[in-house]
């Protein structure tokens, strides 16, 4: 479980003009993450677009982001293997970790949204018996905003007490600084948390997450890692989160946050302007200049 900690990008998927996932750039993009202080990415979580592909789509995914460790063999990869049917994540999940993925990260079923802790407990469940080998890192992904179905405490809990060597923890996107603070108090350190938000990166290291991961660890990596590495020396980190969270604020103005990524990739560090599936529509010429002259990012 410790291995799954730092920084960890919520990344990109590179796309064809047709929609089909670009795979020979994918390794090429997980390099560019390895290089810029990322500890390791998640592949087809909300900003790598994860549900708009199939099942062959996303395993052939998986395979070719698992090349980036020719080059970068420490490496984490997690992968996003949720969808609503509990056949499809069963088979998403198994063929993640079958591949060599460090970890899945799975929403809970987010068609029967007013489904209780008890048929979530269930499929949750079903999935790892099925999927998840043993001390394999399955993570749970909080983010009802989205999916339209919360995480309680009691949940994790339970899972944790069905599932010990296979439930690893969450990722928590809800945004919420007190929900991350009853993780920390509930949890400590018996199950990972890696915050969804930069804007409380420090708030969550300091009610016990193992890190982040995020859609702006694609552009500011080096500060998130900068703050990371001082949150563990006990120095301050209050002056690299504000420099993170002025960027987050001039980002939030453009969502949702892939086309805006793929937009500032291309800009900023010079990989193509790939499209975003549809029905995400790509970024406006007159947008892009704007959001050019707010940004400096290096």
């Amino acid at each position: 479980m410790s291995e799954i900690q730092g920084i960890f990008a919520a990344a990109i998927t590179p796309l064809r003009e047709d929609y089909s996932p670009d795979l020979e750039a994918i390794p090429e993009y997980l390099d560019f993450l390895a290089g810029r202080g990322c500890h390791g990415a998640l592949l087809l979580g909300t900003t790598g677009e994860g549900p708009s592909f199939s099942t062959n789509q996303r395993i052939e995914i998986f395979n070719s982001g698992i090349r980036v460790r020719e080059k970068w063999p420490e490496f984490k990869l997690l992968a996003g293997t949720s969808t609503p049917s509990l056949d499809e994540t069963v088979k998403l999940t198994k063929a993640a970790f079958d591949l060599g993925m460090d970890g899945t990260v799975v929403l809970p079923p987010y068609y029967f949204r007013s489904s209780g802790d008890i048929g979530l407990l269930d499929w949750f469940n079903h999935v790892m018996f099925k999927s998840v080998p043993e001390s394999g890192n399955f993570l749970v992904y909080h983010i009802p905003a989205v999916s339209g179905v919360g995480i309680s405490i009691n949940l994790l809990e339970n899972l944790l007490e069905s599932n010990p060597n296979k439930f690893s923890g969450l990722k928590d996107s809800s945004g919420d600084p007190e929900f991350s603070q009853r993780l920390g108090d509930r949890f400590r350190d018996e199950i990972i948390v890696l915050t969804g938000s930069d804007r409380l990166f420090s708030h969550a290291l300091n009610q016990h997450a193992a890190g982040c991961i995020t859609a702006l660890a694609n552009l500011i990596s080096p500060d998130l890692r900068s703050l990371w590495e001082d949150f563990r020396l006990n120095n301050s980190t209050e002056l690299t989160q504000n420099q993170i969270n002025q960027v987050r604020e001039i980002c939030e103005q453009f969502q949702p946050f892939p086309p805006l990524i793929k937009l500032l990739i291309y800009q900023f560090f010079d990989f193509p302007l790939w499209p975003v599936c549809p029905p995400l529509e790509n970024i406006s010429k007159d947008t892009a200049d704007r959001i050019s002259t707010m940004l400096n990012l290096t």
